[in-house]
């Protein structure tokens, strides 16, 4: 029998999972089960990865995938990272789509972004990998020269990280991107970077992550996914999640994965 046509986007995988999840023998069944509750994985694990956590081989998880119409795990895969990078509506929709649900009153509006930031909160406290934070720390507290890059929403944080590091009498610098200059030529050997970028990617902050980690500079990145353009080879990598509400997103984790970087970078410099 020939294999569907591969769904077009998540709701359609969603729907076809449904679909063929009774007829589905037992190793499929395995498969189906897991991935309808941990889709969100998807995008970010290996098929050996997801297929220990479904307890099946590898081969019935490649299998699962042509079931489902996909050339194989990377088809698959491919259109849940699609998802994660292109979910992000313009502010005007986003504000349409409030309007429309009715959202209320600007406490009320209040009280759901303190709660989608209290989830974000503890989000950051169950999901870093406090080995990874150790070694970021470690890495910059021996910097001559901090150099921080953060545009567009990052920005907040990458000023917040320069005041901070200033305030601590810490040698720091912050790449703006006025004038559309990226000042790369003050990056020196001894120095570090921290770059912060969250999707939709910025390019200046992956270019000036890039032009560090080939010169041997280390570079600490703040963002947001495993599959982040940033995580880069020699980049270490600190991935935070912030919960949303109405497709807006705001900086409590992040901001508090910084302030944790900036004390933690001054008390091991006045050591």
């Amino acid at each position: 029998m020939q294999n569907p046509a591969a769904p077009q986007n998540v709701e359609m995988f969603h729907q076809r999972l449904r679909d063929v999840s009774d007829s589905l023998p037992k190793r499929m069944r395995q498969c189906a089960e897991y991935l309808s509750a941990h889709s969100d994985r998807i995008a970010f694990c290996t098929v050996a990865e997801l297929a220990a956590a479904a307890q099946v081989q590898p081969s019935a998880m490649m299998r699962f995938c042509q079931v489902m119409g996909f050339r194989g795990y990377t088809e698959m895969q491919k259109l849940f990272k699609d998802s994660v990078s292109t979910g992000f509506p313009d502010y005007e929709s986003r504000l349409s789509a409030l309007r429309e649900s009715g959202a209320g009153s600007p406490s009320a509006l209040l009280a759901e972004f303190v709660d989608a930031g209290r989830l974000s909160l503890e989000n950051l406290t169950n999901t870093i990998d406090a080995r990874s934070l150790d070694a970021a720390v470690n890495q910059l507290s021996k910097a001559n020269m901090i150099h921080v890059v953060g545009l567009r929403r990052a920005f907040p944080v990458a000023s917040y990280l320069v005041y901070a590091f200033e305030k601590m009498q810490i040698p720091a610098m912050l790449h703006d991107g006025t004038g559309k200059l990226n000042h790369q030529h003050a990056i020196r050997p001894g120095d570090a970077l921290i770059a912060i970028t969250f999707a939709p990617y910025s390019e200046d902050t992956v270019s000036l992550a890039t032009h560090c980690a080939q010169q041997n500079i280390p570079v600490v990145a703040i963002t947001d996914t495993l599959i982040s353009p940033i995580q880069l080879q020699g980049v270490l990598p600190l991935c935070v999640s912030e919960v949303d509400f109405g497709a807006f997103r705001s900086l409590s984790a992040t901001l508090s994965l910084a302030i944790t970087l900036a004390v933690s970078i001054g008390a091991e410099k006045n050591t």
